[in-house]
């Protein structure tokens, strides 16, 4: 768990301490996927000791945590810290739940946008690569009279006894770099 975002440096650093010290509200309501209300710091001093402690020097009198949650899966939880002793009301937790789920809805949405790009970038990363090595191939293949089969060999075997990436080997022939004048040349490796 960490702190994703906070309203003031008081509450950030509270939430902070809360994950360091594994205790409080927060931490309950993860754990459990319950909503945690009008925990009055002081009558709840041995429940969360140190956080309580950290809380009134803070500033705050209570403190609510409600689940980030999509149906049985809790992914974090929405602390509010009250500086007066106000009582959350059951119209003032649904509220604040509805706000919670909408959050939650919001946070996975954004992880599964943030994976789907992540893997089109692999996935077209990859398709560069196999591009780079075809063409590698072909220019082998074509400038020592092989075949692609051979070139494909002969590219590996390059890579291997140089500790090198097939991409990179494949791309340095395709630039016509130094190494591809050792394998269009035939005094580079010959297919180990």
């Amino acid at each position: 768990m960490h702190a994703a975002a906070a309203s003031t440096e008081n509450a950030r650093l509270l939430e902070l301490f809360e994950l360091q010290t594994d205790a409080g509200p927060c931490i309950d309501s993860c754990r459990t996927g319950a909503a945690v209300v009008n925990a009055d710091l002081t009558t709840n001093a041995a429940r969360w000791p140190r956080f309580a402690e950290a809380a009134q020097a803070s500033g705050f009198l209570a403190v609510h945590a409600l689940p980030l949650r999509l149906r049985e899966s809790v992914i974090g939880a929405l602390n509010l810290f009250a500086a007066d002793s106000r009582i959350l009301t059951e119209d003032d937790v649904r509220v604040g739940q509805a706000l919670a789920d909408v959050a939650t809805m919001s946070i996975l949405s954004q992880r599964g946008i943030h994976q789907a790009e992540l893997l089109a970038g692999q996935l077209q990363n990859a398709l560069n690569s196999r591009i780079t090595i075809e063409q590698a191939k072909g220019v082998l293949a074509e400038r020592r009279h092989i075949s692609v089969d051979e070139a494909f060999t002969l590219l590996r075997s390059h890579a291997r006894n140089h500790n090198l990436r097939l991409s990179d080997v494949a791309r340095d022939v395709a630039e016509g770099s130094a190494t591809a004048a050792e394998l269009l040349h035939g005094t580079g490796d010959r297919g180990r």
